[in-house]
């Protein structure tokens, strides 16, 4: 039965495209089936299906722009993102084997087949429920292990990632900020803090994830299995990482937690150490993370205009609302 017969929610063009891929995609195959597309991805599609070879049924995976071609502006492209994926597997980072990259001539547009990785993604669940208790106790420590070895992705094999200083950062946030047109003394006097302590630029920057945390992160009762969402990366401070992996927003209502809601700092820098990182530099990242409350905040900001013009969804509604908890953030970081 053809996939787009069975799930109406299927992409009858996508549909075709993988059965004409199957034997590609695994020996033997002579088909799919069971195309559905997940609700996780908020600015790329997932889809999950299945490769039939006689009597096995392996489950896969197509990450894509909204409907293959429909690629943002500024995106690194699918393509790259592949390649990043790939080259991080090979940096010892769990990551979905890829199996395919859509080629032009198969008519598909852009996009990439992986292995599916079963396990668990929602934050809240991650740090709240009981299959996963072991694993809390282990995730940041290995969280920081696993940033050591992206770290040392070495950025030169992928001439086309952005390449932004903090200043450039910085300046493109406080942007992003005056476009809302709504003051928020909270936001102003972060940005303050931002200038004045602003870590030196090194003189090497490196390969940084962009969105290292708590939801991007694939978990199992024994700890990470697979690290997602690679299209934020580009080169930069490491600490960024840090930053970005301890802003309140990805502890999904545990506090105490820094590191995702389930870990301490210090063993986030353990395990980065121990796994060859260089010595971690806490003020740096005490700024990351004030950047990276910041720069939610303003994101956050941002989605009030987007639901009052072109995006009138729930989605967009409440993530505006969360603008004011950034702000609760802000001060508790700057009194500390």
């Amino acid at each position: 039965m053809a996939a787009d017969e069975k799930n109406p929610s299927g992409d009858a063009g996508l549909a075709r495209a993988l059965n004409a891929l199957a034997p590609r995609l695994e020996p033997g195959a002579t088909g799919i089936d069971n195309l559905i597309r997940l609700s996780a991805g908020a600015t790329q599609e997932l889809w999950r299906f299945e490769v039939v070879a006689g009597d096995r049924r392996v489950p896969l995976i197509v990450r894509r722009p909204p409907g293959g071609d429909r690629v943002r502006e500024g995106a690194m492209g699918m393509e790259v993102e592949a390649q990043l994926v790939i080259a991080a597997a090979k940096a010892g980072v769990p990551a979905p084997p890829v199996r395919h990259v859509f080629a032009p001539e198969e008519g598909i547009g852009h996009g990439f087949v992986m292995d599916f990785i079963p396990g668990e993604t929602l934050g809240g669940r991650i740090v709240k429920n009981p299959e996963f208790a072991e694993a809390r106790k282990i995730l940041a420590r290995q969280c920081g292990e696993i940033l050591a070895r992206i770290h040392t992705m070495d950025p030169d094999q992928f001439p086309t990632l952005r390449r932004p200083t903090t200043r450039e950062q910085l300046d493109g946030s406080l942007a992003a900020y005056r476009a809302t047109n709504w003051p928020r003394p909270v936001f102003d006097l972060a940005f303050r803090w931002l200038d004045q302590h602003m870590p030196p630029t090194l003189e090497k920057p490196r390969f940084v994830h962009g969105d290292f945390r708590n939801g991007n992160l694939m978990i199992g009762p024994e700890g990470v299995r697979a690290v997602l969402d690679w299209e934020g990366a580009h080169v930069g401070d490491p600490m960024e990482d840090m930053g970005w992996m301890c802003a309140n927003s990805w502890r999904f209502g545990v506090e105490s937690k820094p590191v995702g809601g389930f870990g301490d700092r210090e063993d986030l820098y353990a395990g980065y150490e121990a796994a060859g990182g260089a010595p971690v530099n806490r003020a740096a990242s005490k700024w990351w993370e004030v950047f990276a409350s910041l720069r939610w905040g303003v994101l956050c900001a941002g989605m009030a205009e987007s639901f009052r013009t072109v995006d009138p969804t729930i989605e967009r509604s409440v993530i505006a609302r969360r603008t004011s908890e950034t702000e609760i953030d802000l001060m508790r970081l700057l009194a500390d």
